[in-house]
């Protein structure tokens, strides 16, 4: 059972009107974002198609795929940023429509492919901002902690007092995820969060990522570097055409053929020599004698 607050302070009113429902922490395995029989159209086209996905507390999902394939698309759509054209999105169990933009705030968290702030907060108070949906609530006496934890996770306390508009892009990247991490809500929904950072710190995210699956979140993120998605996912979908063309561990679901069609280039999966995760390598010219001739249909 959830805890029913109500607002004590101004700072409410920018997010709720009267009463909201804390949730409770999700139990292991709990289905936190669903898509049902999910289609979405932007514009005149139809970029997802009969989407059936669902992310599940204490586990990390990573949405791969080519260029256009729907993954963004797909993560706008959890996060009840896209609306459906046919079929459903749940959050928490519910139609993401039966929630309240403060509520949803409590429940998933939402971390966009680039960040753009129009004036020049400190780092620490762009951080802040991710607690804000908890004012009002017993929760809101944990802002301090929470800040300060996030900030640290992400490694970018040393420059906390720096104006956001003046950080190089990586560092821009680690902000936005501590903002994410500050407001602990269950659910991270994490649009390429990597794509902007270097090795180390590649490897910090996805790391997080696995702390938070560790504590019962629900963790999907979209990534583009399979090798990544290898070692840190319990679990793939493969999007190809506004589809998942196959939904499973890495371990199952990164083959050959799946992942030559996919992406339209010749590739090989090879277990890592130490861990045995699928390592996915390019079919290149120096092996010519090795690339079939036409790409898989």
């Amino acid at each position: 059972m959830g805890v029913t607050t109500t607002r004590a302070n101004p700072l409410t009113r920018l997010f709720a009107r009267g009463r909201r429902t804390v949730p409770a922490r999700p139990v292991p395995g709990a289905a936190l974002a669903e898509a049902v029989g999910l289609h979405v159209r932007l514009g005149q086209r139809e970029v997802l198609s009969g989407i059936e996905l669902t992310a599940r507390a204490g586990e990390v999902l990573a949405l791969v795929g080519p260029n256009g394939a729907g993954k963004s698309t797909l993560l706008g759509a959890l996060a009840a940023d896209l609306p459906a054209a046919a079929g459903e999105v749940r959050i928490d169990g519910r139609p993401v429509g039966d929630w309240s933009a403060p509520d949803l705030a409590l429940r998933r968290s939402v971390l966009p492919q680039s960040a753009a702030l129009s004036f020049p907060f400190p780092v620490e108070d762009v951080v802040r901002m991710g607690r804000a949906p908890w004012s009002g609530t017993p929760f809101a006496d944990a802002d301090e902690e929470a800040v300060a934890t996030a900030m640290t996770a992400a490694e970018v306390t040393e420059f906390a007092a720096r104006p956001f508009s003046a950080l190089s892009g990586g560092e821009r990247a680690r902000v936005a995820l501590a903002r994410v991490l500050a407001q602990r809500a269950p659910l991270l929904l994490l649009d390429e969060p990597t794509a902007a950072l270097d090795l180390r710190h590649q490897e910090l995210v996805l790391s997080i990522c696995r702390e938070r699956a560790a504590a019962g979140d629900a963790v999907v993120v979209v990534l583009h570097d399979l090798g990544l998605a290898a070692a840190h996912a319990d679990r793939a979908a493969v999007l190809h055409d506004g589809r998942i063309a196959a939904d499973g561990p890495p371990a199952e679901v990164f083959g050959d053929a799946l992942l030559s069609r996919v992406y339209r280039q010749p590739v090989e999966v090879l277990p890592h020599p130490r861990t045995g995760a699928p390592l996915v390598v390019p079919v290149r010219a120096a092996d010519n004698a090795r690339i079939p001739r036409g790409l898989p249909s």
